[in-house]
């Protein structure tokens, strides 16, 4: 097991060219696959529920896009306790818990899928248990941002950022591939309608082994669980972790935030689901809703007694800090959307594109006649979270040589300009008998959007890091990267709401508007003359 570091200092170029570096690398190689994997399970129900609906299982669609809606505001809940973990219980302690956790969802998913005549509840319950992946990222990058100097911000926590993010397309890629040979054992199921991977589609009649979504995640959490314990280190410095007591301690203490943040996303999303979907059937909004969710788990947290109580204390001083709050609106213009868009674009292209729009006898619009010529939502959905993923750590080395603020203008620019240009090729291809005529110009244009995240979200890392003191920017990230994680909410439950109206582009308009929101406000804080942190 690697030892706790007492003193800890990155900006020490001596400490750092003597061993530090190579300490700091092990721990961010071992922290990407760990936070890929909680990427995977947190956001997997885009990929499994297209596959539900290919598979004939007993779900309105809307019932389907609850389940991405509940693991994405409780992975985004999660993120809130998360934010805190490293200084209560250090680096090692809590990437090694928390990827263990993961296993729980995945084995009990595996089990579920199983059997078509599994109750919703059941699903339910593990999309909300699929939320530890979301919280996984606040602590992860939060750890990570302790290790590197200043000058490699940008890089390192693009580079955990960027390749933990393409659990995303990994999980896309792989679950499909292994829902194809039963490698896990269990009994096939005969797909229904045209499935799809990414070397093609799969013609109805073929055997899908769909439990495999859970269990190769099972596969591959196991060595890695063992990798953070035995490979990963706490660092004790002051500014870091300075009181961490045996890890069965730790464990309780993370274990109890944990249940705060589950308790209140389930509140909140008991208050805004149907009752059908065992719900309370209040029907009371998301935008109402959200903020209630995030105060009470804030405020529960503070009134945890011990150690535990004080440590969240001293870290509350973030929000005293403005730019704290400009920096979260900022973040949720980036990671927001392609977290958001990501657990929505499979779904959102197999309802757009693989379903004719036909007027009906009556002169209402017909949206569910299956369309023999439509996309395969698993063949191509991938593509745009690999993009955002992997170009991100590019975001983050061009703003260590740029500025970040600048390069998060330009991008925000651009995510403008493809929101409105994606919202126009959505509503024409919902009015339509043939709505793959418009399907490359809407994939392109949701190609270069998922890139404008990205590097976009690799700046706001550097921009974070230069404002923020070194105590205080890894519970900055944290914190900032748990409410934009709403986005993974947000986006799929406010398209789920607009194409049960037929107007799918509303929600594009919608981003759009944000978004030049966004613009304006990193001008006015970073790039106006005379502001106080230019360009950082």
């Amino acid at each position: 097991m690697a030892e706790d570091i007492q003193k800890w200092d990155p900006e020490n170029e001596e400490q750092w060219n003597n061993g530090g570096s190579s300490v700091a690398w092990r721990n961010l190689w071992i922290s990407i696959p760990s936070l890929l994997c909680g990427f995977a399970v947190w956001l997997y129900w885009g990929i499994i529920t297209v596959q539900m609906l290919n598979l004939g299982f007993g779900f309105e669609k809307s019932e389907l896009f609850t389940l991405m809606a509940i693991a994405g505001l409780t992975g985004a809940t999660l993120r809130i306790p998360s934010t805190f973990f490293i200084r209560l219980i250090g680096g090692r302690n809590t990437i090694f818990f928390t990827t263990a956790l993961l296993i729980i969802p995945a084995l009990g998913t595996g089990f579920a899928l199983q059997d078509k005549d599994t109750p919703l509840l059941t699903f339910q319950i593990l999309a909300l248990l699929s939320g530890f992946g979301g919280g996984n990222f606040a602590s992860s990058m939060s750890n990570i941002s302790f290790f590197f100097p200043k000058k490699m911000q940008g890089l390192s926590l693009g580079l955990n950022a960027g390749l933990g993010n393409a659990g995303v397309t990994t999980m896309q890629i792989l679950i499909p591939l292994f829902m194809t040979f039963g490698i896990f054992g269990g009994d096939p199921m005969i797909l229904e309608n045209t499935s799809g991977t990414l070397i093609g589609k799969i013609p109805a009649g073929t055997e899908t082994y769909i439990h495999n979504a859970g269990f190769i995640w099972v596969a591959i959490l196991i060595p890695l669980v063992i990798a953070a314990w035995f490979g990963m280190n706490n660092i004790k410095d002051e500014h870091v972790s300075p009181n961490i007591g045996p890890a069965p301690v730790g464990f309780f203490q993370i274990s109890v935030m944990l249940f705060v943040g589950f308790v209140t996303a389930a509140f909140g999303l008991w208050l805004m689901l149907p009752e059908a979907a065992h719900g309370s059937g209040f029907g009371i909004s998301k935008w109402i809703v959200l903020p209630i969710v995030i105060v009470l788990t804030v405020f529960f947290l503070k009134f945890i007694p011990g150690e535990t109580g004080k440590s969240l204390k001293r870290q509350y001083k973030i929000f005293k800090h403005p730019h704290t709050w400009i920096m979260t609106i900022i973040y949720i213009m980036t990671f927001g959307s392609f977290i958001g868009f990501a657990a929505s674009f499979p779904l959102a292209i197999k309802v757009i594109f693989g379903f004719q729009h036909v007027m009906g006898e009556d002169g209402v619009m017909v949206h569910d006649i299956a369309n023999p010529n439509g996309p395969s939502a698993l063949m191509y959905a991938w593509m745009g979270p690999f993009i955002g993923a992997f170009i991100r750590p590019f975001g983050g080395w061009i703003s260590d040589k740029v500025g970040g603020a600048f390069v998060t203008q330009i991008c925000g620019i651009t995510m403008v300009i493809c929101a409105l240009g994606a919202a126009y090729f959505m509503k024409a291809a919902y009015a339509s008998a043939t709505p793959e005529e418009f399907f490359l110009p809407f994939f392109l244009i949701f190609l270069v959007l998922f890139a404008a995240t990205g590097i976009a979200n690799g700046s706001t890392f550097r921009t974070i890091a230069m404002v923020f003191d070194r105590e205080q920017a890894g519970p900055v990230l944290g914190w900032t990267s748990a409410v934009a994680a709403y986005g993974a909410f947000i986006i799929p439950k406010v398209l789920g709401e607009q194409i049960k109206l037929t107007t799918p582009e509303v929600a594009l308009y919608g981003f759009a508007a944000f978004y030049a929101f966004c613009v304006i406000l990193n001008w006015a804080a970073y790039l106006r003359p005379g502001a106080k942190y230019k360009n950082p």
